[in-house]
Order: C-alpha cells, then structure tokens, then sequence
C-alpha cells in the first residue's frame, strides 16, 4: 500500500541523486510483497468495468478462494483493507530504519515524534480539522504494544494544547494474547513497566480512556455464536472492530430536534456527550470497560433479555465481572435487532426492551443511556468465518446447528444485529491497581530493577511519581477508600 493512499496517482519516484554527495549512488530494491487474492480481486475491479447484465455465476467460487486466502494467508492488516485512503491519511515514519519487531519501546516512540517529524504529524491533523465545520471531538486508536505509545503520548500532548476544548476518546488497544506468552523476567519488567508508564501518561491527555486487549473466549454464553481464532489477530481485530463501529454509530446520526421521532433510530449523541456521561457525573471516573454482544437476540419474547446480558462479551482486561456497582454508568449502543416477524424492530421497540429490563432487574446502574438504529452490521467478504453454524443470513440465533459447516462467514452471514457499551464502573479497579503495583514495584521502589530502564526512556523520577500519583487518584475516584490504605502504606 502507498503511503500516498488510493484515491490520487502520486507517480513521483524518489530522487537518487544527493546534493553532498558527488560519488556514485547504487539503488538497492526489495521485491514488492505479492499481493493475496482478495488484494488481486480488487485490482481487478479497478480495471473492468461492470457489465449490466453479465452472468456473476463464477463469483461464488472466486469468493470462496478469496476467503480461503484471508483465512490462511493474512499477515498485515494491509491484506484485508478495502478503503481508499486520502493522501493526508497515512504517515510514514522514514528514517527509522527498523521493523515492528525493534520498534517495541516506550523511548523509540518518544524519539520519533520530534524534529520534523513532529509538525508533519501536527499538520496532518491540522488538514482535517480545517475541514470541519464543527468537531465534535476526536477518537483516537492507540497501538499500547510498541513505540507508537510513547510517540501517540507526546503527539496528544501537542493536541491538548493546541485543542482545548475537543474531547479526546481514546481507545487503548493491545494485542489480545500480550499476557499469555512466556517471557523472560526481563522482559517482564520492560512489558509490565511500558504498560503502567503509557497508560499513566495517555490518561494525562484525554477526557475518557478504553483499554482493549483480551482473547476472545470460545467458552461461556457468547460461544455458541462467534468462534474466534485468537492465534490470529485477522478473527479477532474483527470483533474489536465490530465493536468500535457499534459504539461510534450514534455519532454519525443526524441530529433531530427535541420533539422529533424517527422509527429507525434514536438516542442520538455526539463524543462529548458520551464523555460527559461517563467522566463528567458521578464519581467522575474517565476509564470505562467495553462490552460487545454479536449478534444479539431478536424481539421474540423468551430471548429479549439476551439483548441486555446474556451475550455479553468484556473486551477489556483485568476486569472483576462479579463486581456489583450501584454507581455504574453506561451507554449503550444496539443495531439492526430483528422481531419476531423476520424484520427489524423499530427504535421504540427495543427502547422499550432495555427499560423493561432494567425495571425488573435486581442490579442496574445508576444511569443508563441507550442509542438505538434499525442498520444492522454488514459483514462484507473481507470478515474472516467466526459465525458459528447457529447464525443465520441476518444474524439470526438458531435452536439448532446448520448441518454442514462449522463456520460461517461473509457468504453465509450478510449482516448481523450487535450491541456494543461502555461502563463506568468499580469493575476496573483490578486493571489500575496492577499499572500502579507494577510502576512502584519495578520503577519507584529503593532498588527497583526497571529504575534504569525508564531513564533510558527520558523519564525522569519527578515525572514517575506523578505518574504513580495520577493512577492513585484513578484508583480513588472509583474507590475512596484506597486512599487510606495508599497513605498508611
């Protein structure tokens, strides 16, 4: 893929010729990754035009090609891209001369983000916002693994300053197998330490923060439906995908004044909203856990609640799902749920659902928001087979198995019905008190053995404590009396 995008023909070669050098100059190219069939197919299209009327008999069997390559040959998130990129979209980091593999810490990333690199990046963002009439905020997606922690860090503390009042919604995202790889002790602590340190830091400049990152389980309630491979990150960046599509559609509905009804959807909201929900009332806690539903039930009275609770899937780590919040907040956002006739409820109906069930649950939150549209989520030929043979072609749960298939994927499954919410909610409080034991046990503690790594980073010891002192204040938001038991330590 060109860093210049798709949409325009960037035909401009790189100079060879170097304006300090007189000498001669030897040009060495590696041969270009050949493209998979699902890349070739869409090349294809590029150059034929659609013929109205021709006979499409053949597509089955190229399409099952196609998923048979996704499914065994998918090594970048490259392989499976359909979108064309504006030219502005993509930023390529030259002259690092390094792969994925060596740029793997904290320090590379800060590293990266200056020079002119840094007003590169400032300028790429600055294109965009120009283009808006209004912004109503910015998400971000943050790769928590590597470099880009440390580089994403300082490049949302330019944008803190230089965009007060956006709202930043910040997406942590780490591969979901991170934690069950066996490692040195060593690299342990380089793992354990990045963690604490960029999730300490990132929370510095944004008004709510999801982390993400847990393997997809093919046990429990969600099972029977989705099948995930979660030795392949192509499965389950699908669902994270899903996911993050679900809970942002709300942002892109058209906004309606205060008596209008549509049938189709409802709730609408915009970022800020969604951050003042969640941050701004209450006990005023900017971490928030994910959960995802795909698909859910349809409206036909004995499966109804499965809309609610009985599909859900926590895609945020270290989290204690037996914790009965009473202060919990929630935003909830449901899509394409069918009725018991075959077509899609209306707004009102499922509304009406998730207000019947929380009237009669025995626990709910403090505050509930839900956002409702009748669009389904289309599964298009590049979503990898991770239905289970009891989805049907819109993403309905069957009694019993298709015989015939294990799984099923874009051919089979055109769209689904899913749920995706956020929660505000003492759930989390596993997930900081860990960042915080592993900052003070391996960074601030007399004798510390990450102590030299972290000034390798450029981090200072003032500049950990505060760290250490922001996820104190974290942890005592959700629950006050950790400050006791922080300040008899």
């Amino acid at each position: 893929m060109s860093s210049h995008g798709t949409l325009y023909r960037n035909n401009s070669s790189a100079s060879t010729s170097v304006s300090t050098w007189n000498g001669n100059v030897s040009t060495r190219m590696t041969e270009p990754l050949k493209k998979n069939l699902f890349l070739q197919s869409l090349d294809e299209e590029e150059r034929e035009k659609t013929v109205l009327g021709a006979d499409d008999s053949n597509n089955e069997i190229g399409d099952k090609e196609i998923i048979d390559s996704l499914e065994n040959n998918v090594e970048y998130w490259t392989d499976f891209s359909k979108v064309h990129y504006h030219p502005q979209s993509l930023y390529e980091i030259n002259g690092l001369w390094v792969n994925a593999q060596e740029f793997d810490n904290y320090g590379t990333g800060r590293e990266a983000y200056s020079g002119d690199r840094e007003e590169d990046i400032n300028e790429r963002l600055r294109f965009f916002i120009e283009e808006c009439d209004h912004i109503q905020g910015m998400q971000f997606l943050v790769d928590d693994l590597g470099g880009f922690s440390g580089l994403s860090a300082d490049f949302l503390e330019h944008i803190a300053d230089e965009y007060t009042n956006t709202p930043v919604l910040l997406y942590r995202v780490k591969h979901n197998n991170s934690y069950s790889q066996s490692l040195s002790l060593k690299k342990v602590i380089s793992r354990d330490l990045h963690d604490s340190v960029s999730f300490a830091r990132l929370s510095q400049y944004c008004k709510l923060i999801v982390p993400l990152g847990v393997p997809i389980p093919n046990a429990g309630k969600a099972s029977p439906f989705i099948q995930v491979n979660n030795e392949k990150p192509y499965h389950s960046s699908a669902v994270y995908a899903a996911a993050l599509h679900a809970i942002s559609l709300p942002f892109r509905f058209e906004e309606q004044g205060p008596s209008a009804n549509s049938p189709r959807f409802s709730g609408t909201v915009d970022i800020n909203a969604v951050v003042l929900m969640l941050a701004g009332q209450g006990r005023q806690n900017m971490l928030a856990v994910m959960d995802a539903a795909m698909p859910v039930a349809s409206l036909n009275g004995k499966l109804e609640k499965q809309i609610l609770l009985d599909n859900w899937q926590c895609l945020t780590p270290q989290i204690n799902e037996d914790t009965e919040d009473m202060l919990a907040l929630e935003h909830t956002s449901i899509q394409g749920v069918r009725n018991s006739g075959g077509g899609y409820a209306l707004a009102s109906q499922v509304e009406q659902a998730v207000n019947s069930y929380y009237q009669n649950a025995s626990t709910r939150p403090m505050f509930s928001h839900v956002s409702v549209t009748q669009c389904p989520l289309p599964i298009p030929l590049p979503f990898p087979s991770i239905f289970s043979n009891r989805v049907g072609q819109y993403g309905e749960l069957l009694d019993s198995p298709i015989p015939g298939s294990l799984s099923r994927g874009s051919l089979e499954v055109h769209s689904i019905p899913m749920a995706a919410r956020l929660r505000s909610t003492t759930a989390a409080l596993p997930f900081l008190e860990s960042r915080l034991s592993n900052l003070r046990k391996y960074g601030l503690d007399r004798g510390a053995l990450g102590g030299e790594l972290v000034r390798s980073w450029g981090i200072g010891r003032d500049e950990l404590e505060d760290m250490g002192e922001s996820l104190t204040n974290m942890i005592g938001t959700l629950n006050p009396h950790s400050y006791a038991s922080s300040d008899s330590d």
